[in-house]
């Protein structure tokens, strides 16, 4: 079995005490803080039969591995996921399912990463995919960031992103890339039909293979003086406008 694991702050413990209170070990609070929202919070975790134990903020702290837990960690025991990309593919394909999928190619900063599983869980996205070796892994700053996402969304880290992508292909998959030289924009592709959405760090974009793999490439019509939008904001229109075609 994993090890346990480390959440903190209200969304993210809410959330796992919300969908799976079994599998938290022990709720760590700060006594101090007797406002509405932490009385709350409290009264579900003794509802669910929670173990609370109190803790002052350094505690807390070096629990979390950051001084931003609003005095509340907790300890769970990890969720069972799909084991792999392929797993939840089939299952989705068993279902009738159509896929969409976010990929994110160089994506290295917490909290970019916790706001995209935060924005591809709220407009449906069936799974987050990103490269092992230029990407960021869970820790407890993505899964406060997510704000619960981090536990609902797979996330998948493969170790060839193209040749993840051309897999996806075999399975009549859409690969669409996003670039500000795209002749496209997002208004004008089609996302109806089983897609993944390929996403670059803000900047830098995506690694000449990674597009080069692409089917179709897009922009994001940008009117103002910013050439560019951060990472996760441009995950949400793009997924949004996938889920309002889909709708």
């Amino acid at each position: 079995m994993s090890s346990p694991k480390v959440l903190f702050g209200f969304h993210a413990v809410g959330v796992r005490l919300k969908t799976a209170p079994q599998s938290i070990i022990e709720i760590y609070y700060e006594p101090t803080r007797r406002d509405q929202r932490m009385r709350q919070f409290l009264e579900r975790a003794r509802e669910a039969g929670v173990r609370l134990i109190e803790a002052d903020g350094l505690r807390l702290a070096k629990l979390s591995g950051s001084h931003g837990h609003q005095g509340v960690a907790a300890r769970v025991n990890p969720m069972a996921q799909a084991s792999s990309l392929d797993d939840l593919l089939d299952r989705l394909e068993a279902d009738g399912g159509v896929p969409l999928l976010l990929v994110l190619d160089g994506i290295t900063d917490p909290h970019n990463l916790g706001a995209c599983l935060r924005v591809a869980d709220g407009a449906g996205a069936h799974a987050v995919i990103a490269p092992k070796d230029h990407a960021c892994g869970i820790n407890a700053t993505v899964a406060k960031v997510a704000s619960g996402a981090a536990e609902t969304i797979p996330y998948f880290m493969v170790t060839n992103l193209a040749r993840t992508l051309n897999e996806l292909k075999e399975r009549n998959i859409w690969i669409i890339g996003t670039s500000d030289d795209a002749p496209q924009t997002i208004y004008q592709a089609d996302f109806k039909g089983p897609v993944a959405l390929v996403l670059g760090a803000e900047g830098d974009g995506m690694r000449q293979l990674t597009r080069k793999t692409c089917d179709a490439l897009i922009s994001i019509p940008m009117q103002g003086a910013v050439e560019s939008l951060n990472v996760s904001v441009a995950s949400g229109v793009c997924l949004y406008e996938a889920l309002r075609q889909r709708s």
